[in-house]
């Protein structure tokens, strides 16, 4: 299967490193471009009056989601072509919304490690993706 386009959603997390160097070599061998999606999930912060320790701690987590994308520049010593987003809001919803505006052909995720009571209480990101998503998917473990 040929691809033009692969959506990686980074969070720093090892299993998200080990699904970047299975897409960044997806994509050297067919050709595609990549999609690299870091989600800044700032529940908590939403609805909280906006004083400056909320302002601070908003900022935080944008900088982790560029430190995510930066790490994963550096995986790329093949240059392929990279576009970065970064969006605030749920996981899951994010990447699937930006999967449809992209159009990708493939989504490459890691698996959360979750299993057990903490996967039923809060769910699985790549779970949820898998059972809503219009392309393929390649959870890697």
């Amino acid at each position: 299967m040929m691809y033009k386009k692969i959506l990686v959603p980074t969070d720093g997390s090892e299993f998200a490193k080990k699904a970047q160097k299975h897409a960044l070599f997806l994509a050297k061998v067919s050709g595609a471009e990549i999609i690299a999606v870091s989600v800044t999930e700032n529940n908590f912060v939403n609805g909280l009056p906006l004083d400056d320790e909320v302002y601070q701690l908003n900022q935080i987590l944008n900088e982790r989601s560029h430190e995510n994308l930066e790490e994963f520049d550096k995986l790329n010593e093949d240059d392929i072509k990279m576009n970065h987003v970064i969006r605030e809001g749920s996981p899951a919803r994010v990447i699937l919304d930006v999967a449809a505006e992209e159009q990708v052909d493939l989504i490459v995720m890691g698996s959360s490690g979750k299993s057990g009571f903490d996967r039923f209480i809060m769910g699985s990101v790549a779970d949820k993706v898998v059972n809503s998503a219009k392309c393929a998917v390649l959870v890697v473990h």
